[in-house]
């Protein structure tokens, strides 16, 4: 398997850990649960961003 495809790979496998973290973050009551909920999104975010980067270079490199 190449590198990329492997980084692709787990930036998704992180963005799918970060998703549930926030949305079991959510279900718990309390201020400082929503905090963290926010924050575990937040990295979501990151995470997808990096992944749709990555799959994006890889086509453009197989062009």
């Amino acid at each position: 398997m190449e590198l990329l495809s492997v980084l692709v790979i787990m930036a998704m496998l992180a963005t799918m850990v970060c998703l549930a973290s926030g949305i079991a973050s959510m279900v718990t009551d309390g201020e400082v649960a929503h905090l963290n909920s926010a924050q575990w999104m937040v990295r979501r975010v990151g995470f997808q961003a990096a992944a749709f980067l990555l799959i994006l270079l890889g086509i453009w490199g197989a062009w």
